[in-house]
């Protein structure tokens, strides 16, 4: 077997950068989910790339009070500015941007919360903004998507367009908490579900108590 190529190689620049994941927020409730995640991927020490609908930004604002999406507002618990520095925000009109290039690599990406508006559209493959155009991108690319549905019940419509995502290789991860574990607090749900996400990301977090483990 012939060695690998100089282009096909892994470079430098791409071995020693930081994990660098994709979020995108569209208009399904649960923006508390997608400020966890994005807190705890920038605590991880990853760049995250993120990109908000115009619903998405009625959602922070509706459930979080949210009115401006920079870096303050979204990771209240954060202070380190050396964090804010790895955090992109792009328009959603900017179609193109870096991450609707196929040459832009990158870890995962994940729409939290998804709507059924963008599932549709991301199964149909109607890439007329950045956040679904990027997640096209990472499809055709076999980089890794995870879909976090939160709309509920779902119609067959639903269903049809999460097969058709699942055949094109993203992964359905929707946004069903477990009770096993007895949460006490809304905060301890949304780790669950965080936590489920991170896991699929290979991002190591103790968010959640893991079956089996001891309760402390």
């Amino acid at each position: 077997m012939p060695s690998p190529s100089p282009a096909s190689a892994t470079s430098p620049a791409t071995a020693s950068r930081p994990r660098r994941f994709v979020l995108g927020i569209s208009g399904a409730s649960g923006a508390w989910y997608a400020l966890r995640l994005l807190e705890q991927l920038l605590l991880s020490g990853a760049e995250v790339h993120l990109v908000v609908t115009d619903y998405g930004r009625r959602l922070l604002f509706d459930e979080a009070k949210i009115t401006h999406v920079d870096f303050p507002n979204l990771c209240p618990n954060i202070a380190s500015a050396e964090a804010g520095s790895r955090l992109v925000i792009h328009s959603n009109k900017d179609v193109g941007a870096a991450i609707a290039s196929g040459s832009f690599r990158h870890d995962g990406m994940v729409v939290l919360p998804c709507s059924s508006t963008s599932l549709g559209a991301m199964a149909t493959g109607a890439g007329s903004n950045l956040m679904v155009r990027a997640a096209l991108v990472a499809m055709k690319e076999r980089l890794p998507l995870v879909v976090c549905h939160r709309e509920s019940p779902l119609s067959l419509i639903d269903i049809e367009n999460m097969r058709q995502l699942t055949l094109a290789g993203a992964i359905i991860c929707p946004t069903n908490p477990g009770f096993y574990f007895l949460p006490k607090t809304v905060e301890e749900i949304v780790d669950f579900m965080v936590g489920k996400v991170l896991d699929l990301l290979k991002v190591e977090h103790a968010l959640v108590r893991r079956w089996g483990d001891e309760v402390k």
